[in-house]
């Protein structure tokens, strides 16, 4: 069996490293890849939106199943573009991958099919937005207020706004001086929603709905949640604060209403579905609506999950999902993302990155570094730096509590220049201990 894995960070290495478990023993490919995929599967010099080089090597190759990590690829139809070929591939088609393109489109959606979400309003003229700030209430509450860019940005677009100030420079951030380029060409304003946040990562066949363990995201750069958002800093599986109760709600009230309601519509939703939850007094409120695997939280599921990776997607694409069990190991999971100095800002790349050995031999066990931002040094084999999110350094243990003394132990034994990480991943989890 011959697999391709789209994409080059950490999400998709821990795709390819679970990919290599499976007992049907794939030959992986992953295009780009990076320098840690590289020892894992065999490189494709082909870049992530080049839909049509990879349609091309997929059908050279008799590529048996496609999967996509990044949602650039998803936004352009390549899932449409390989299903018209007869090529197996999981994931949505162009138009369901709107609900993470579209930050507008996906709240349209929300509203539409009735799932909980914040107040919010559109604009596509600065002015209007603006003149909207200076109205002297927002929603049924004051500041702070979120203003986020429409279309996809690394997810970095969205901005916490704490007064008028700053919500009109982000609108002018966006929509005029254009720091996220297309993306800001139109932009969401939304309640700021209160309470602690989920991510929810589920697979669907269309009808059939399967949720994979729950975690939590640290978006922010900064230990203590601050500085500025970022693609992802940390993670961990599962969150403590996602109980039986409170998961039932999830799908119950998010989930299912989603994927039935676009059915209902001769919509099916095909591939993973993350949904952002915000877990308000009132109960699970959307934050946003992704569709792909969410990273860093897939480097921390996919490492518990015991299932066969290929077993699930191609329950997704042949409709039988509802055929499927998902089995895990009875541990929790930590990862930590080691990024470079200035990440999110500017960076510099190509610092040798030394100790990811001593780091798999200090932590023993179930610790696992996916990488990221790397690739090989042409002479000598080893890795330099070479992005913003750098490497995921996971660990397993009986709690939160154990596999994060792993994690950090073996983050110790790693060295590049300027490297930098957050030392509190995890820190919400202790609190339900």
């Amino acid at each position: 069996m011959k697999v391709l894995v789209i994409g080059s960070g950490g999400r998709e290495h821990a795709i390819v490293w679970k990919l290599k478990q499976s007992p049907r023993f794939p030959k992986i490919y992953c295009a780009p890849g990076n320098g840690g995929i590289a020892r894992d599967a065999q490189i494709v010099n082909l870049e992530a939106d080049d839909i049509k080089g990879l349609l091309a090597f997929a059908l050279q190759e008799k590529i048996d199943l496609t999967i996509v990590g990044p949602e650039a690829p998803l936004a352009g139809g390549i899932v449409d573009k390989f299903m018209r070929k007869g090529m197996d591939i999981f994931g949505p088609v162009k138009e369901l991958a709107n609900l993470e393109a579209s930050k507008a489109h996906s709240k349209e959606v929300m509203r539409r099919l009735n799932i909980p979400s914040a107040a919010f309003e559109i604009f596509d003229s600065p002015d209007k937005a603006i003149d909207f700030t200076n109205r002297s209430r927002l929603f049924a509450a004051h500041y702070p207020v979120v203003v986020k860019a429409d279309g996809l940005a690394a997810g970095k677009g969205v901005v916490i706004c704490k007064n008028r100030n700053e919500a009109q420079l982000a609108i002018e951030d966006m929509m005029v001086r254009k720091v996220f380029g297309r993306a800001g060409e139109k932009i969401v304003i939304e309640e700021h929603l209160e309470g602690e946040e989920a991510s929810i990562l589920a697979v669907s066949d269309g009808i059939n709905v399967i949720a994979l363990a729950s975690s939590q995201d640290h978006k922010r750069a900064f230990d203590g949640d601050k500085g500025p958002n970022t693609g992802g800093m940390g993670a961990y599986s599962p969150a403590p604060v996602v109980t039986e109760v409170m998961h039932t709600r999830i799908m119950d009230e998010v989930i299912r209403p989603l994927i039935n309601g676009l059915a209902k519509e001769n919509k099916f939703y095909k591939g993973i579905l993350y949904a952002g939850i915000m877990l308000t007094k009132e109960g699970p409120k959307v934050l946003e609506f992704n569709v792909r695997f969410g990273d860093p939280e897939t480097q921390a599921i996919l490492p518990l999950l015991k299932t066969d990776l290929i077993d699930l997607c191609f329950a997704s694409i042949e409709d039988r999902i509802d055929e499927i069990k998902l089995e895990w190991k009875d541990k929790a999971s930590v990862c930590v993302v080691l990024a470079s100095g200035g990440y999110p800002g500017e960076y510099k790349m190509g610092f040798e990155i030394s100790g990811l050995e001593d780091a798999l031999w200090e932590a023993g066990s179930d610790t696992h570094i996916f990488h990221a931002g790397t690739k090989l040094q042409e002479a000598g084999g080893g890795c330099v730096t070479d992005g913003g999110r750098v490497l995921n350094v996971v660990s397993l243990g009986d709690d939160i509590r154990q596999a994060r003394d792993k994690v950090y132990k073996a983050i110790n034994k790693i060295k590049f220049e300027g490297m930098q990480y957050r030392k509190d991943i995890g820190h919400r989890a202790l609190k339900h201990h």
